[in-house]
């Protein structure tokens, strides 16, 4: 296994226009591919947008989403990734065969081949599903990828799962980073007039996005994902207005030591790139003890405990995050 070149993209999307966000992912994915780039992630639902999405009717979900692999938004990341030379994932919403809308991931390689995720812990609307299968596949340069998006990242199970599956690097995009919640140590919103000066100056809003609402909350977890489960993790996040709150961004690829390797907390779009070493693994922490597991000790995982919730009730819960 090679050295592999990834990038991680933030940027705002536009609500429902799916040419506009296909035109940035375009425009970024040929400035990954002139950086050597052999992968581009962008965040999660970014071709159709994502906050606003817990507003609309059934239909309106039902018009946005389309089928994986055979609609017209699959079929134009595949003409970015052969036209660029490079994986290209994006999300998106997806219609199932079984009538089902899921909030859904794909990654279109040059060489024709897709991988799609759908959510497993969906929450933005009643008429979005969510998946139940993890996702783990082989890319053209012989990394193993996994996929989790956004919410699926919070429960530790699916991260060691997915890393159990041989997954060496986790594609982690979001929409996440300044919500609301009435819990004080977790997040909260950002200012809409910071961002609005963000050209002018800077300096506020991003004070915001490395503080606890962006950066301070994802290092208390996100690194963690990474070094207990020795795989790189490359998180790809909203930034910018999504309906009524502020996304912080933080773009970000970290190794399976839960060291960062490349971030921005720049109050725009932006890119960053890191090169993905697989001498690394090399006793790794996080898979030697991995190889120390003793699964039969870990029969009260797979109980119920009776505390379960679904995951829509707990994101909206009124005490929030």
């Amino acid at each position: 296994m090679q050295q592999f070149k990834v990038a991680s993209v933030q940027f705002e999307h536009v609500p429902g226009d799916k040419e506009a966000n296909l035109t940035v992912i375009s425009t970024f994915a040929a400035m990954a591919a002139g950086q050597n780039a052999e992968a581009v992630i962008f965040p999660e639902c970014c071709i159709v947008g994502y906050w606003h999405l817990r507003k609309l009717s059934r239909e309106r979900i039902e018009d946005l989403a389309e089928a994986v692999p055979d609609g017209p938004s699959t079929a134009r990341l595949l003409d970015i990734a052969n036209r660029c030379g490079l994986c290209v994932g994006a999300g998106l919403l997806e219609r199932g065969p079984d009538g089902q809308v899921y909030n859904a991931y794909v990654v279109a390689m040059p060489d024709g081949g897709i991988a799609r995720h759908r959510k497993m812990h969906a929450f933005i609307s009643e008429y979005v599903s969510s998946g139940s299968d993890y996702t783990v596949f082989d890319l053209p340069n012989g990394w193993r990828a996994g996929l989790l998006i956004c919410y699926d990242n919070n429960i530790i199970e699916n991260v060691r799962i997915t890393a159990l599956m041989g997954a060496d690097v986790i594609f982690a995009p979001h929409q996440t980073g300044g919500c609301a919640s009435k819990n004080p140590h977790q997040m909260g919103l950002v200012d809409r007039a910071l961002w609005d000066k963000r050209h002018t100056d800077a300096g506020p809003i991003e004070a915001e996005f490395r503080g606890n609402k962006g950066r301070g909350w994802l290092m208390r977890w996100l690194p963690s994902r990474a070094h207990d489960s020795g795989v790189f993790v490359v998180f790809s996040n909203g930034v910018g207005v999504d309906d009524d709150e502020i996304r912080t961004g933080n773009a970000m690829i970290i190794d399976p030591y839960g060291r960062v390797l490349a971030e921005t907390c720049k109050a725009d779009n932006d890119m960053v790139t890191a090169l993905l070493d697989p001498a690394l693994f090399v006793q790794c922490t996080g898979r030697r003890w991995m190889r120390s597991r003793r699964p039969g000790l870990y029969g009260l995982v797979t109980r119920p405990t009776g505390l379960e919730e679904n995951t829509r009730r707990v994101r909206f819960d009124e005490e929030g995050l």
